[in-house]
């Protein structure tokens, strides 16, 4: 992040009072009855969705969103509160409940001189969505409902969503760091229903991204509009899964869902700080087949899961949890950090001003392997090939775990044959990590808009695969 970017934000803050004379104060409430650490966090939000069903733009919303949420940490207590209000009168009270919370035994914390951070730009704006027009957006929706119309006689309705915004935060830390950033977000999506000789089926399709208008480029356009309708319009053929324990193939992209899900909330260091966790005992063991690394990176340009900075101030990074098969870090917020005694990863995050903080992903992915995706198909006999996946639940402690596949294919004498949908996956994801046995070469970071839940916070992630193996998965047909 520039300085002038910086410089930007902070300027924006101090339209709503936002000033040393406001931080000053507060940091010393917060900290008065003594602190290991102690922020501010100030957030500033607009957005912009708009709605489109049954050729009606039905739907136009817009919000802002404003306030400060104050932490002080006394070794694993944590207090934290949070106003709308930015007078001086409200934040010091919400600092005053936070140290109250927290309360700790020793001499004031001292609150240092003001300092400014410098940090990287993953996510430069060429434009900013408070100078996008309505008129700009709603000629887009309406050209993605008629070209999806147009693409197939089959298509019977539509329904489109684009949501964009920015976000503004300062974080003003008790150690004198004073670190801004500016965070846009941009997503769309279509779905489309169709049918044919008395049979109907759906399919969607979504992209999204820290980025401006550039996101919606003809190529992704075409292809917003292009898979919603081909995936609806396959699965009018598609028929049920086999049952049973079988191969599975995981396509590159969505497939990362099962590694987000089933695996990387058990890296996250809360758990494991807590025993909570199934990899709890297993840093610097082997977890995996060594052609397995396994990333969380808040580096890459553009991407919904990027970070130039994280939600205590911290420089993010790509995190490497799995080097070659090998478990080698966990995801650290300060708090879990200094337990282990390493440094934070970056990764400490929350969903706004009203919420703690908590060690969180960002981009997860598996970084791509030696094998050709044909021959990776070509090794199974019979197996199933698993390309959009929808949902699913997972059971931290222990990692087990059902997930929704919405589409996939039969893989017959190393050859994708019929079409299936709504199949099944039910494991354990430490187990599914050990099974992986041919990585592809072709790792693909999905460009949906996906959100990761935890603690009643959610948080926008990237997630990403390259093509691989699971030598045997429960596998099971139906809705």
């Amino acid at each position: 992040m520039t300085r002038d970017v910086h410089l930007a934000v902070t300027e924006h803050f101090a339209r709503y009072g936002v000033d040393e004379a406001l931080i000053g104060p507060a940091l010393a409430a917060a900290t008065a009855h003594g602190a290991d650490h102690a922020e501010l966090f100030f957030q500033h939000s607009e957005s912009t969705s708009i709605g489109l069903s049954d050729r009606i733009v039905n739907r136009v919303h817009t919000s802002v969103d404003l306030g400060v949420g104050v932490r002080v940490v006394v070794g694993d207590q944590v207090g934290y509160a949070y106003t709308e209000d930015l007078t001086l009168e409200h934040v010091l009270r919400a600092a005053r409940t936070a140290a109250e919370i927290a309360r700790g035994s020793g001499a004031s914390a001292p609150v240092r001189v003001a300092g400014a951070v410098e940090v990287p730009d993953f996510y430069p704006l060429s434009r900013s969505w408070g100078d996008v027009e309505l008129s700009e957006r709603i000629p887009l929706v309406r050209a993605w409902e008629q070209a999806a119309f147009d693409a197939d006689a089959r298509v019977r309705k539509v329904q489109i969503h684009l949501s964009d915004g920015e976000s503004r935060v300062l974080v003003a830390r008790a150690d004198g760091r004073r670190v801004a950033d500016l965070r846009p977000m941009t997503s769309a999506w279509v779905s489309v229903n169709v049918e044919d000789g008395g049979r109907a089926e759906h399919g969607s399709y979504n992209v999204a991204g820290r980025t401006g208008l550039e996101l919606y480029d003809p190529g992704r356009q075409q292809r917003l509009v292009d898979l919603a309708v081909d995936r609806a319009v396959k699965a009018l053929d598609a028929g049920s899964a086999p049952a049973g324990e079988l191969p599975v193939v995981m396509a590159a992209g969505s497939s990362g869902i099962l590694l987000h899900e089933a695996i990387g909330h058990g890296m996250e260091a809360d758990f494991n700080r807590k025993g909570t966790s199934i990899f709890a005992d297993k840093m610097g063991r082997s977890v995996a087949h060594d052609t397995v690394t396994v990333v969380d990176d808040a580096t890459l340009p553009g991407s919904r899961g990027a970070l130039n900075v994280d939600d205590e101030g911290n420089a993010t990074e790509r995190t490497v949890l799995v080097d070659h098969g090998t478990m080698a870090s966990y995801l650290h917020d300060e708090i879990s950090a200094r337990h282990y005694g390493v440094a934070p990863t970056g990764s400490g995050r929350r969903q706004s001003f009203r919420h703690p903080v908590l060690p969180r992903m960002r981009a997860t992915y598996m970084e791509a392997g030696p094998h050709d995706p044909a021959d990776i198909i070509a090794s199974v006999k019979h197996g199933v090939y698993c390309e959009t996946f929808a949902n699913g639940q997972v059971q931290i402690g222990g990692g087990d775990f059902a997930f929704y596949v919405r589409f996939g294919y039969l893989i017959e004498d190393g050859r994708l044959t019929r079409p299936i949908k709504d199949v099944n996956l039910v494991g354990n994801g430490p187990k599914v990590l050990a099974a992986i046995d041919m990585v592809g070469n072709d790792l693909v970071i999905d460009e949906g808009g996906w959100t990761c839940g935890k603690d009643g916070q959610g948080v926008p992630v990237s997630q990403g695969m390259p093509t691989v193996r699971v030598s045997k998965l429960s596998v099971g047909g139906g809705r």
